[in-house]
């Protein structure tokens, strides 16, 4: 007697185990989906202590618990560009428009051009801003870890975005 008992236990746990999982799993695939609509979302002005030259950054989505990354279009008019700068998480650029350059310490400044897609790996430090004659537009997908996605770090000189001296500092 106490063996089936045991095993009705047994059986309905399981049962209840079974069920909960199916209704957990029709939550998690219910649709419910959140719009930003364009427009709703202020641009804001690229801050002069982290770019050099004219930035607007439209956002586009903040990093939450179940995506920690974030998103905006970046808009850098003729030769302005961003400090040096490091991402904890790395960053994924996706160009949409114009001309650009990018680079990172000690290595050549590289031109993108819409249609390119760059990937910077956690921890390296690197720039990236507009052509001297061209503006650019990128969308910078960008990770957060502790509440932090960027550390900011000295400006570009004119030097470093001409690619004459790489990222020394001189």
């Amino acid at each position: 007697m106490k063996f089936t008992i045991l095993l009705v236990s047994l059986s309905l746990l399981v049962s209840v185990g079974a069920s909960a999982s199916q209704a957990l799993a029709t939550e998690d695939t219910k649709p419910s989906q959140t719009i930003t609509r364009t427009g709703t979302q202020a641009p804001i002005k690229g801050s002069a202590e982290y770019f050099t030259g004219n930035v607007r950054v439209d956002p586009l989505f903040a990093a939450n618990d179940s995506a920690p990354f974030s998103g905006a279009y970046v808009t850098f008019e003729p030769g302005a560009r961003s400090a040096w700068h490091i991402h904890p998480t790395g960053q994924r650029l996706l160009v949409t428009a114009g001309v650009g350059r990018t680079g990172e310490w000690d290595g050549p400044v590289e031109e993108i051009k819409a249609g390119d897609v760059i990937w910077c790996p956690p921890g390296v430090k690197h720039w990236h801003g507009a052509s001297p004659t061209a503006s650019k537009t990128h969308i910078a997908l960008t990770g957060t870890a502790s509440g932090k996605n960027v550390d900011w770090l000295e400006k570009v000189s004119d030097e470093q975005y001409n690619g004459k001296h790489g990222g020394k500092s001189e």
